[in-house]
């Protein structure tokens, strides 16, 4: 059976014969030529079209589609290879060009839940780090359909998804910043804290972590809403990244009581009380577990600094370094090669006794003794 596409074995044995130098140039014929441009155009997309043609698509009206016999998960895979486009940050702006970056939005509205989650992930691919990419959806008022996304839809992939695309949105972007905060996004961050998922959960806290980085005077604001409660209780998770945003994000807080008190007395005692576990957690656990729990151990131990101005039982205990992490490298080469002089030296016998007991006389220069 003949294969299918061009056939790429005969194409580089046709280059390597007109381009090894044993060959004289000649003209290609035409028929040469065709084969040639069909070859390579079988496997070259313009990427623009392609573009175009998905943004089309996305114009079409999901009732249209649908009579048309495209699928929900047509759709999904369109904006699978969108996405895959879009990669390019030339790509992400052109898309606004093409009048792509609207219908892309609107399918944040979309009836089907994958397609809406499809959407957001695409969003924060073409926003990421792309600060032009970012003014153009903050003007296409791309912010509220995340943000209605991200706090109130059914489906927790959805929201989760919708956080993402936020937090690539929003980050080294102030003017993001400042509309998410104003949209009360916090107490978002904060109901998202008490879901049930960990991957949400986990975007929550990076995303707190980063606000609270980028400004300093939103703890305030952080431990007026509950924060430290929730995270205090985070700090238990049997998920060893959302333990480690939890501490983190709590050492952000505790960083600062000295300017205002985060927790009460009584939450003192509780933080203290989560910490003790921790600490009697890490002290069970495997030599190739603790490896893995470093970043935690390192964590835990800062915030009892923080919080009680005494060293941890991790470092009392000898877990901060684990067992030969310290230790230099093995000193192997010198066993089987010195240096001349070191040699030279260790070779010496210091105490040369002749055979014959009798000390040799030593030779001095000068002239000898007289006739």
């Amino acid at each position: 059976m003949a294969r299918e596409g061009p056939n790429w074995e005969g194409l580089l044995k046709w280059s390597l014969s007109h381009a090894d130098g044993t060959n004289t140039t000649r003209n290609l014929s035409e028929e040469d030529r065709r084969w040639f441009m069909e070859a390579m155009q079988g496997q070259t997309i313009d990427v623009i079209k392609r573009m175009k043609e998905i943004t089309l698509v996305m114009k079409t009206p999901e009732q249209v589609l649908e009579s048309q016999g495209v699928t929900p998960q047509d759709v999904e895979d369109m904006l699978d290879e969108l996405q895959e486009h879009v990669e390019s940050i030339d790509n992400a702006n052109d898309l606004h060009s093409i009048g792509g970056l609207a219908p892309l939005l609107d399918y944040l509205r979309n009836s089907h839940p994958n397609i809406r989650a499809k959407a957001a992930d695409v969003v924060s691919t073409v926003v990421q780090n792309n600060p032009r990419s970012q003014q153009l959806v903050m003007e296409a008022n791309g912010m509220e359909p995340l943000l209605t996304n991200f706090t109130s839809d059914p489906d927790v992939t959805v929201r989760t998804k919708a956080l993402g695309a936020i937090s690539s949105l929003i980050r080294h972007n102030k003017s993001g910043i400042a509309a998410f905060r104003l949209a009360n996004g916090y107490a978002a961050l904060r109901d998202a804290l008490g879901s049930e998922s960990v991957r949400f959960q986990r975007k929550a806290l990076n995303l707190i972590h980063y606000l609270l980085s980028e400004n300093r005077s939103d703890i305030g604001v952080i431990s007026e809403l509950g924060f430290p409660r929730i995270m205090m209780h985070l700090a238990s998770s049997e998920d060893s990244d959302v333990r480690e945003a939890a501490l983190r994000s709590l050492l952000d807080l505790a960083r600062d009581r000295s300017e205002k008190p985060i927790t009460s007395s009584e939450d003192d005692d509780k933080l203290k009380q989560i910490l003790q576990d921790r600490v009697k957690g890490i002290s069970e656990m495997s030599l190739e577990d603790l490896g893995a729990a470093k970043e935690e151990m390192e964590l835990v131990d800062s915030l009892w600094k923080a919080c009680h101005n005494e060293p941890s039982p991790l470092f009392e205990q000898g877990l901060l370094s684990l067992p030969g992490e310290d230790a230099p490298p093995p000193d192997v080469a010198s066993q089987y090669f010195q240096p001349p002089l070191r040699a030279f030296a260790a070779n010496r016998n210091p105490d040369p006794k002749p055979e014959d007991g009798k000390k040799e006389a030593p030779l001095l220069l000068g002239p000898g003794p007289s006739a």
